[in-house]
């Protein structure tokens, strides 16, 4: 129990607290269904109802349909896929920055949800033979948050079972293909509409990150908050632990693990000797400038410095 508590501090805070809200919520779910009266009251002001003019009066609904789960495997995927990527953008980018990135695509996935509800609720919610058909889950936030790592950070790896180490884009690009597939099949109970409004929302974001939709009047201010990436003494030890990719036994994916280097006086990690005076500049530029300043072969480099 002591070693479950120590480990589940050392988790980034906002990272911890998403997790921890939508475990709470979920087991409270599962004691509401011994009264189906207060389960109805929780899905009806709490899940997603994507109907127009009546999410005015409950604009909440927005949000709070991403802290809420069915099934434990719904849960599941979720928070593990959310926990394996999310972990290290935080610890990268900022509590403020994963709050903000994970909220700003659940709203973009129950906006799309709202547009689309008339003309095909069976993939988004609405209104369907007379009866509301909610949607909740966290899946729009956790493919909003996959697509923004992998927009900003194209050479990111995770490792799958029996696929390997795949790049994250196309995990993603994977995720939003079986979307399709289950759209396209009659009386399906997934809400796409969701998950495409969620990867949606996190490009965009992402693309704002990147300084990319500055040029587009009213685009750009609707993802502003743009936050510096940590730099400092770890930076190399955050570098190659975003890059890094490593294997956990029974699991479909697996968080990032840091290569062990020798260490300098500060505590920083140093690269090898081979590429040293390169990947000391290319780290200079990323503490002054940014990751984004990077062109794609200093991006190359400093993946392949971090693999070795």
């Amino acid at each position: 129990m002591y070693d479950f508590k120590t480990w589940y501090y050392q988790q980034p805070p906002a990272l911890r607290t998403i997790i921890t809200i939508n475990v709470v919520v979920w087991v409270a779910l599962q004691f509401l269904n011994l009264w189906s009266t207060g389960l109805m009251f929780v899905r009806s002001h709490l899940a997603l109802h994507p109907v127009f003019p009546d999410i005015l009066l409950e604009p909440w609904q927005l949000v709070t349909y991403s802290f809420m789960h069915t099934g434990l495997f719904h849960i599941g995927i979720n928070m593990l896929l959310l926990f394996w990527v999310g972990r290290e953008f935080e610890r990268m980018h900022g509590s403020d920055q994963f709050w903000s990135v994970y909220l700003t695509t659940a709203v973009g996935g129950a906006l799309i949800c709202l547009l689309l509800s008339p003309i095909a609720p069976s993939i988004s919610g609405g209104m369907q033979g007379g009866r509301s058909i909610p949607v909740l889950g966290a899946s729009a936030s956790v493919l909003g948050v996959l697509t923004t790592v992998a927009i900003l950070y194209p050479y990111k790896q995770i490792r799958l079972l029996f696929f390997g180490v795949v790049p994250l884009l196309w995990v993603v690009i994977g995720f939003l293909g079986i979307d399709a597939l289950m759209a396209l099949r009659p009386g399906g109970n997934t809400a796409v509409a969701a998950h495409w409004g969620g990867a949606l929302t996190g490009f965009l974001y992402a693309k704002n990150q990147q300084g990319a939709l500055g040029t587009l009047p009213g685009i750009g201010v609707l993802f502003r908050g743009r936050s510096s990436r940590r730099s400092g003494s770890g930076l190399w030890a955050r570098v190659t632990g975003w890059f890094q990719s490593s294997s956990s036994s029974g699991s479909s994916s697996s968080s990032s693990a840091p290569t062990q280097r020798p260490v300098d006086t500060n505590g920083a990690s140093a690269p090898s000797s081979g590429h040293t005076k390169e990947v000391d500049r290319i780290l200079d530029k990323i503490s002054e400038e940014g990751y984004d300043a990077l062109s794609e072969e200093e991006k190359r480099t400093l993946y392949e410095a971090s693999e070795s």
